[in-house]
């Protein structure tokens, strides 16, 4: 069976870490220190790494060879645990095994020594899924930890957990991922899997993921799986239903030169192909958004628009996309937005 991207390029030491910069600085620095917690708590948006580096941390802690902080990635420990055969990182998925049992369980396994390293790590992922009675259970281990375990505790909702477990943990908040950040671990998937790509493929499908990683690696498996080594802007906007950067360079250029008809054609176009508005206004907005900040940045060439016309533009689009779904006509809030501004450009 072919192995799904996000595991296949798992970072395998701390180095190749994309983003999370402040979260991996202090993990190393435990790590070489010796000054180990027993309990971690990792939060923040799907798909930024969480699980990711609660194994590589774990990874560390057991390496028999470091390098330094980060684990040989040869010795039998390092193979075991990234062929997902080591017997004392056990991982559990609270969102399915959220109930007493269960953390009964890893309080009995919690009292046994490791079998090949020098720590028995547990990694709970989705943890505020838990059920009361399972928080008090895992409260309790917490409370008076075994010398060689360390907690993992990973969870998308911190706010869900109770706060007597907050206050036993470090915690550390993941951000999402930048565009660039995300466009840089992509055009490495595809230099590594031999995959020609265009670059505003790869921006299309970093800008689309919304700062998740692991949901950009599945959109380029998907795209690889539809193309033969060859990849277009074309093909990952047909496939992902993702609208072209050009689109939303000839809406502006429409929008700044007061033309409204060309604007008003343009969001037919989009919709008549089958994309989803809703979507398309999004991706229009992060656009703009960008265009807005280069403007500010004396170390990017400025575009065109000033940020005037670009702030009252953002607006605009910002309430029709919260008109959309309401409206009897899908189309007809962007357009409203389109005449708007052109009109205000024509004054």
């Amino acid at each position: 069976m072919t192995q799904v991207l996000y595991r296949k390029y798992r970072p395998l030491t701390f180095e190749e870490v994309e983003g999370q910069e402040h979260v991996v600085r202090t993990l190393e620095g435990a790590i070489l220190s010796g000054h180990i917690g027993h309990a971690y708590l990792f939060t923040g948006p799907r798909g930024t790494g969480k699980t990711t580096m609660a194994r590589l941390f774990a990874k560390a802690l057991n390496c028999a060879n470091k390098k330094g902080h980060d684990p040989c990635n040869n010795c039998h420990t390092c193979n075991e645990i990234n062929g997902n055969r080591f017997i004392d990182l056990i991982e559990i998925d609270a969102a399915s095994n959220r109930g007493i049992d269960e953390i009964r369980n890893i309080q009995e396994s919690a009292r046994v020594a490791s079998s090949h390293g020098s720590w028995k790590i547990f990694i709970i992922d989705e943890v505020h899924m838990l059920t009361p009675q399972a928080f008090n259970a895992l409260l309790k281990v917490l409370e008076e930890p075994p010398s060689h375990v360390v907690f993992m505790l990973a969870t998308t909702e911190p706010h869900k957990v109770i706060d007597t477990i907050l206050s036993r943990v470090q915690r550390f908040d993941f951000k999402k991922l930048n565009v660039n950040q995300i466009e840089t671990k992509l055009s490495r998937i595809a230099r590594k899997e031999k995959i020609s790509i265009d670059k505003d493929s790869v921006t299309a499908i970093a800008m689309a993921s919304a700062g998740s990683l692991r949901d950009a690696e599945n959109s380029l498996a998907k795209v690889m799986a539809y193309t033969e080594g060859e990849v277009t802007i074309k093909d990952t906007s047909e496939i992902l239903g993702i609208v072209p950067e050009d689109v939303n360079r000839k809406m502006l250029s429409a929008l700044e030169g007061g033309n409204a008809n060309e604007a008003i054609l343009t969001i037919s176009e989009i919709s008549e192909s089958g994309h989803d508005l809703d979507n398309f206004t999004g991706h229009f907005l992060s656009f703009l958004r960008a265009r807005l900040l280069n403007s500010f940045d004396p170390s990017k060439e400025p575009g065109a628009q000033t940020p005037e016309f670009l702030a009252r533009t953002i607006k605009a689009f910002i309430k029709a996309r919260s008109e959309l779904r309401l409206s009897p006509l899908p189309q007809l809030p962007l357009e409203l937005a389109v005449i708007e501004i052109a009109n205000q450009q024509k004054q």
